[in-house]
């Protein structure tokens, strides 16, 4: 796996709340390796189950885009 400090693990990702999976959804680029990608994958579905993005969590994290 390439060294992305800022990039979460699997293990984060299942611990991680709601607010902490937009953040990563929103501000994370894509992943550059296969198992970046399958976090981001699983990042997405987790943060889906959990609601998505919503206009309160969308300006809570500082993301306009809602």
């Amino acid at each position: 796996m390439v060294d992305r400090p800022d990039f979460p693990t699997m293990e984060q990702v299942e611990k991680a709340d709601h607010e902490q999976l937009a953040r990563w959804y929103r501000f994370l680029p894509s992943g550059d390796t296969r198992e970046q990608k399958s976090i981001m994958d699983r990042l997405a579905q987790r943060f889906q189950e959990k609601g998505g993005m919503t206009p309160t969590l969308s300006e809570k994290i500082g993301y306009g885009g809602v």
